[in-house]
């Protein structure tokens, strides 16, 4: 018999393969023409707009749909006390971003960590941590519900794993999706990049991209 916590990853790992196959059917297989090839990024021809959001940033303020515009951003889903993922996949990100040191800050591609666990992490939190990486990680969070609406709408999922029997209730862990979404300067939802990661490539593919939309 399965018990609540296997059943649950196993509904996570399908929602997740379904979502992404929702966003292939919808998108189509080819990636848009006026972009450069890429290696590591797949782009949707066309982009996606995003509906409403609002997140609060680690340094308080709210980061809303518009003040990720002019910059390509790469999203990516995770929690603080997560072993083995989020900490490898944003010391891959580190990698990529010290290779953008060139770029002008103006137009410099953007890495935005979300912590899907608003319980444990807090504002404060999620920006030590993500800082830990590099200093120009952005970190952001909200309650579960908008959490959700986020993340449904970059075609991801997360679900909170309650901890083995005995164990204390605060030592949970959160199932998320381990791709990372790729937005645009408008902010629309361009193009996913799916583990392994390779920093080089990413660190190519967003600086040619940002040459490609640069005023």
């Amino acid at each position: 018999m399965f018990n609540r916590s296997t059943i649950i990853v196993i509904i996570v790992a399908l929602a997740a393969g379904l979502g992404l196959w929702a966003v292939r059917d919808h998108y189509g297989k080819a990636p848009t023409t006026q972009w450069p090839e890429t290696q590591a990024v797949r782009l949707f021809d066309p982009p996606r707009e995003l509906p409403a959001f609002g997140l609060r940033q680690s340094d308080g303020t709210q980061l809303v749909p518009g003040e990720l515009n002019g910059h390509w951003t790469l999203v990516f889903l995770g929690f603080t006390h997560c072993p083995d993922v989020c900490p490898t996949t944003l010391a891959q990100l580190s990698q990529a971003q010290k290779q953008w040191t060139s770029i002008p800050e103006s137009v410099r591609p953007r890495v935005l960590f979300v912590s899907v666990d608003p319980e444990r992490d807090s504002p404060d939190r999620i920006g030590e941590y993500a800082h830990a990486f590099h200093e120009d990680t952005l970190a952001a969070t909200a309650n579960i519900p908008a959490l959700e609406n986020f993340a449904r709408s970059l075609s991801m999922v997360f679900v909170k794993v309650p901890p083995p029997e005995g164990v204390p209730a605060d030592q949970y862990s959160v199932d998320h999706s381990a791709s990372m979404a790729v937005l645009d300067p408008q902010g629309r939802m361009s193009g996913l990049i799916q583990p392994p990661f390779d920093p080089n490539a990413i660190a190519a593919d967003m600086a040619a991209l940002t040459r490609a939309t640069a005023p």
